[in-house]
């Protein structure tokens, strides 16, 4: 295909196959859009980089998967005997403990992935927390060093937490560097399919182990077996992401050729990494993140990490069963994912995030009503309902939250937004719902969290501009082929008439 002439405007059938990107450059301002500015990617690097991203993410959430799924047997190890309550709340306080650092990590890799390149920090957030897991299958019980052993589990949930600080902002915003805007979604998709793969993995490990193991073999040795595992899943994500080039977005700024969008006009002199310029240029962009970030997680938190203790602890059922459930839930998720992510390409990403808001603000109650009713059939229908608004979310959110921000902040923005409401409302989840169950005596508090989370986030979802098939804020536009790039380059020409 011959390349278009230069002086002649843009082709009316290229503006119906992109009208967005068009649309978006026609509103830049100068300078003007050369064709050296935009991005033609590679499909094989971006490959590349969606699997890296992806399998960190799964390594993330499988270490959180098995100390949600492992909450009761571990309090029982590493907690004084007593009440099992306290055991509970204890292990659920422990499990938030790593949340509260998960914002200095933030504030630490986010401006550092900004100065020195995303490449880098994802490597060693990713050596942090594969030491971190592995550490917890190592501490000797409570029975065999007392207090000490609470101690060292604090202390190694916190290296995780402080690891996962750099963790989710710097692979989202991996990925929607490398991914070209028409299929940013789709690509994005795939960084939540490594969360469900991570709570699959974390769900089917932990049901095997119930399965062939008895209590007492459980809290003797049988806990350890998914924490250890943790080191050899480290080391193949640290080879996959050290072999990964930089993003071309950061590649572009670091060539000072990224001021060719409109949103990158008057930021080139912004000093990268500046965290103080981050709360105070863009406060009011940081606030929106950590609304949406908090209804999503609370939201997600609820379903993927403590539906299996609430179905065995507040309703009765054993471990095996809430768990075989939710895997299948969550297989299930797996399998629609990525076409989420299609669906926020062609149809914007507000419309995909307010129905999962919205689903989760009407259906929490009639879920957990059906939840509630004793038999397979009632529990995975309401277990689905969450399901099916939570992976609205899951598929879209990973995409919609990089272009919140320009790229010379995007990682240390991103990064610092997402764990403060992750810390204040994610990690928190589970604690929060036993404590209002146990001070209530309702065991439909979860419902009631979960609504209040999605009143939020329905509010957030509808002051958030749409991002879909635009460039990233701060980057020039990506697209996927040298014709699709001579086409942009022409749209700045007058608008023809057809």
């Amino acid at each position: 295909m011959a390349a278009p002439d230069p002086h002649k405007a843009a082709d009316p059938e290229a503006v119906k196959r992109h009208p967005t990107l068009f649309r978006a450059v026609r509103k830049r301002r100068n300078p003007k859009l050369r064709r050296t500015d935009i991005t033609v990617t590679d499909d094989a690097a971006v490959k590349r980089a969606v699997k890296a991203a992806s399998l960190g993410n799964a390594m993330e959430w499988f270490d959180f998967g098995i100390y949600s799924y492992l909450a009761v047997t571990i309090g029982h190890v590493f907690f004084p005997s007593g009440n099992e309550t306290t055991q509970l709340l204890s292990s659920f306080a422990t499990f938030a403990v790593a949340f509260l650092v998960r914002p200095l990590g933030g504030m630490f890799f986010g401006p550092m992935g900004d100065k020195v390149g995303r490449k880098k920090v994802l490597a060693l957030t990713m050596i942090l927390m594969a030491v971190g897991t592995f550490a917890i299958g190592l501490i000797p019980s409570h029975g065999t060093i007392g207090v000490w052993a609470a101690v060292l589990l604090i202390f190694f949930r916190m290296l995780q937490g402080f690891s996962t600080g750099g963790e989710y902002g710097g692979a989202s915003t991996f990925i929607a560097e490398y991914a070209p805007d028409k299929r940013r979604g789709f690509f994005g998709s795939f960084l939540e399919f490594g969360t469900l793969a991570g709570y699959v993995g974390a769900a089917g490990l932990v049901t095997a182990l119930y399965a062939l193991l008895n209590d007492a073999q459980m809290e003797s040795w049988g806990w350890r077996i998914p924490f250890l595992v943790a080191g050899p899943l480290g080391l193949v994500g640290l080879y996959l992401r050290l072999r990964l080039d930089e993003t071309p977005a950061f590649q572009k700024l670091e060539g000072g050729t990224a001021h060719a969008s409109e949103a990158a006009d008057g930021v080139e002199s912004t000093a990268k990494g500046d965290l103080a310029k981050i709360f105070r240029e863009y406060w009011p962009t940081l606030i929106l993140c950590i609304c949406l970030v908090g209804a999503y997680n609370i939201t997600d938190y609820m379903l993927l990490s403590y539906m299996p203790t609430y179905l065995s602890d507040e309703l009765g059922y054993s471990e095996t069963h809430g768990l075989l459930i939710l895997l299948a839930v969550m297989v299930f998720l797996m399998l629609i994912i990525s076409q989420v992510g299609k669906l926020s390409d062609r149809f914007g990403r507000k419309p995909l995030l307010m129905t999962g808001m919205l689903g989760f603000l009407f259906l929490s109650l009639p879920a957990f009503l059906l939840i509630r009713i004793d038999g397979i059939l009632p529990i995975t229908v309401g277990m689905l309902l969450l399901g099916l608004s939570l992976v609205c979310m899951l598929g879209t959110m990973s995409a919609a939250l990089p272009a919140l921000f320009p790229t010379h902040v995007r990682y240390g923005s991103l990064s610092v937004g997402y764990n403060l409401s992750a810390s204040i409302f994610g990690g928190t989840t589970p604690l929060v719902i036993t404590a209002l169950i146990s001070w209530t005596g309702s065991n439909l508090m979860p419902a009631y969290y979960a609504m209040a989370a999605a009143l939020v986030g329905v509010v957030s979802v509808a002051c958030m501009k749409e991002t879909a098939q635009q460039p990233l804020a701060g980057s020039p536009p990506s697209v996927e082929t040298d014709e699709e790039a001579a086409e942009l380059v022409h749209a700045q020409a007058p608008e023809p008439k057809f």
